[in-house]
């Protein structure tokens, strides 16, 4: 069965936090230790250590740098996280509460050859470069100039590579082949940068996240930093609640403020995919109401235009209305993010002035499609299962209609000869 890794970002998501939940979880430190200690970052330690956050149980991972200032003096630089982890300088976010680390900050193409001399697989050097880029490319837009001429304070520090090559191996590690991350609380309130005060989520942040669906909770400070929005939407194919699986690994991994009410810790699950009563991603939107004076030519637009913005199902009843008039009542069904869209197109297409909108769990059969070969040709079928079982095949209607045009048999023959195949190879 499928391997699942589970980000639960009930208390936001960092680059630190993200590593610590994994080693937590089961990744060696020594591995993470081979495979950053290749990018020649100088001397920086990375360590992980037990902390207690909220009365959980945790992986606090943090590095420890040693640089030497223009006057020569010795200096002990501490990552201190406070949540966050990017330094505090001049690109808009707020950073570990630490001053600028001594070393230089590195450009793109200098990081991307860091990374190519890595112990890092091919794969893991591709991925963290590719993340790089896209934590570029925000800057620059932030700072609406080509991305060859932005001064990459964040994407050239310390902590930034760190923590990205270290989850680009981190995952590699996990092995998981579907990772699912929940709705991200990304905090609220305002964060300070040197450009000024702006709102949670940080501009670089919010651009990172893209459609990812997000919330504010009871704590105001910023919970989801740019590396944290990286990590998710880079690595998630997928966002909602946990999905049916067998867990079989937890890790948590330690933001460094420890809130009294709530664990400052993002929790990482990894197991195997399970069958539910209800398949993951079944929670869905309807969307209704009655109309009594539109034109019915008008109908057919509506279903089309719905249809290509993402719903799952629309559909017409006939029904009576007030005053005794006949109307129609239009349904939609639709994955919860899309439904504002949904309803958006219901009021301007149609002449509805209100509608009805809730949520409801949908079972579906787990389903996939079979080609069929047949003495006459290929034939898809649309098999269902419950439970490992199937329970229902259908041959596809087009595939049916399509032979028989072409050995001109009629649609039935075409199909009983099509179900006598299937039944034969099973």
């Amino acid at each position: 069965m499928a391997r699942i890794l589970y980000f639960d970002c009930f208390s936001g998501l960092s680059g630190d936090m993200a590593l610590g939940a994994l080693l937590d979880a089961g990744m060696p430190l020594d591995a993470l230790t081979r495979a950053l200690g290749t990018l020649a970052l100088g001397d920086a330690h990375v360590h992980a250590t037990r902390v207690v956050r909220a009365g959980v149980s945790a992986t606090k991972f943090s590095v420890h740098e040693h640089a030497h200032d223009h006057a020569g003096d010795h200096q002990h630089n501490h990552r201190h996280d406070h949540h966050h982890d990017l330094p505090h300088d001049d690109h808009g976010h707020a950073g570990r509460g630490e001053q600028p680390h001594a070393h230089p900050h590195r450009t793109l193409d200098e990081i991307n050859a860091l990374i190519d001399r890595s112990s890092l697989s091919a794969a893991a050097r591709a991925r963290a470069k590719a993340m790089f880029q896209r934590l570029g490319e925000a800057e620059a837009a932030i700072h609406a100039m080509p991305i060859e001429r932005v001064h990459l304070h964040e994407v050239g520090a310390l902590d930034s590579i760190i923590d990205i090559a270290g989850i680009a191996f981190a995952m590699e590690w996990a092995g998981a082949d579907r990772v699912v991350c929940s709705p991200l609380n990304v905090g609220g309130g305002m964060v300070r940068s040197a450009h000024g005060v702006f709102p949670v989520p940080a501009p670089a942040t919010l651009r990172l996240l893209g459609g990812a669906p997000v919330y504010s909770g009871r704590v105001q400070t910023e919970l989801v930093t740019p590396t944290g929005a990286l990590i998710a939407t880079t690595f998630a194919s997928e966002f909602g609640p946990i999905p049916a699986m067998t867990i079989e690994r937890v890790g948590y991994g330690a933001g460094d403020r420890d809130d009294p009410e709530t664990p400052n810790v993002l929790r990482v699950l990894i197991g195997r995919a399970a069958d539910a009563p209800h398949a993951a991603g079944d929670r869905v939107t309807v969307i209704e109401c009655e109309i009594d004076d539109m034109n019915p030519q008008l109908f057919g637009v509506v279903m089309d235009r719905l249809y290509a913005a993402g719903a799952l199902e629309v559909f017409y009843t006939p029904v009576q209305m007030k005053k005794n008039r006949p109307g129609t009542l239009l349904t939609v069904v639709a994955a919860p993010p899309r439904s504002g869209e949904m309803a958006d197109i219901v009021f301007r297409e149609t002449t509805t002035i209100g509608l009805r909108r809730y949520d409801v769990d949908r079972e579906c059969l787990q389903r996939e499609i079979v080609t069929v070969e047949t003495p006459i040709g290929a034939v898809r079928f649309k098999v269902a299962r419950r439970g490992g079982h199937v329970v229902n095949a259908a041959p596809e209607f087009e595939d049916l209609a399509a032979l028989a045009r072409e050995k001109q048999l009629s649609v039935k023959d075409v199909q009983a000869i099509a179900i006598a195949a299937y039944g034969a190879r099973t």
